[in-house]
């Protein structure tokens, strides 16, 4: 008797590892969540075919309020597993729900799957000079966030790189584009005018991380906010100082401007 922390991978249910797939095979019950990132190019549907198991869906109130009510008690007395997409624990607050099920009495176990922390290398940056992630999230009536603004600041400061998760209003099936979010930032800029995000800002947009096509695209802002990435999810990386080989991949496999080599000449 255990609750299985199962990660569904990035982007479709292939991506679920063999460990996980036969965890899951063998749970009397299994949980899904999806409010916190999108798997485009996969349904509930496929994923029930391949553990051959109906999967109950829980939204956020469920798994952050009635956690307790819903999940840990079946736990107790049966395997349990808890899907959820990329890796149970990076990008996401499950950590925390393997400290409710150790006060409960539960015994819980973590099966990883690919992650966009990882997946974020195929834009050919470094993965050790990415700084504090952040998200950029939608405003709301009386609430325009910005904190990740000085996220970008920061970053910049020391000369890294910084990765942008981009707002999910799942019940909504509204999934913020990079497109969004750079208007976002340039709205900030043109409060703050701290030249932290403006129009000639270098960026990089990488779009269904995980598939076999993701779409990979850097140059400035003012060439990038109006062009179409394709659908979500998506997400947005200011570069900080680039390394030579970094700025070479950009430019031939992202189609970044020639001259962001220049600064490379001797």
């Amino acid at each position: 008797m255990a609750l299985y922390f199962i990660g569904l991978g990035l982007y479709d249910e292939k991506d679920l590892t063999l460990k996980g797939l036969e965890i899951a095979r063998r749970c009397e019950h299994v949980f899904a969540e999806f409010y916190t990132s999108l798997m485009a190019g996969t349904n509930l549907e496929k994923i029930e075919r391949l553990i051959g198991k109906k999967i109950r869906i829980l939204n956020r109130e469920d798994v952050e309020l009635n956690f307790e009510r819903i999940v840990l008690p079946l736990a107790r007395d049966s395997d349990v597993a808890f899907l959820t997409a990329g890796d149970p624990l990076v990008a996401t607050t499950h950590a925390e729900l393997r400290i409710r099920a150790k006060r409960f009495g539960v015994k819980s176990y973590v099966i990883h799957a690919p992650s966009i922390y990882s997946a974020v290398a195929i834009t050919g940056l470094h993965i050790y000079k990415f700084g504090r992630s952040a998200t950029v999230a939608y405003p709301e009536d009386s609430w325009f966030p910005t904190s990740y603004y000085d996220v970008i600041k920061e970053n910049k400061e020391r000369g890294l790189h910084t990765l942008l998760f981009l707002d999910i209003k799942a019940e909504e099936k509204r999934y913020m584009k990079a497109n969004e979010a750079m208007d976002l930032l340039l709205k900030i800029e043109e409060m703050r005018k701290e030249g932290v995000f403006t129009k000639e800002t270098f960026v990089v947009v990488l779009a269904r991380a995980g598939s076999l096509e993701p779409t990979i695209r850097a140059g400035y802002v003012k060439d990038l906010i109006r062009e179409d990435f394709g659908s979500p999810p998506h997400v947005l990386i200011v570069p900080g100082r680039l390394h030579v080989v970094e700025a070479e991949y950009l430019v031939e496999i992202a189609g970044a401007p020639q001259e962001i080599l220049e600064s490379f000449k001797v």
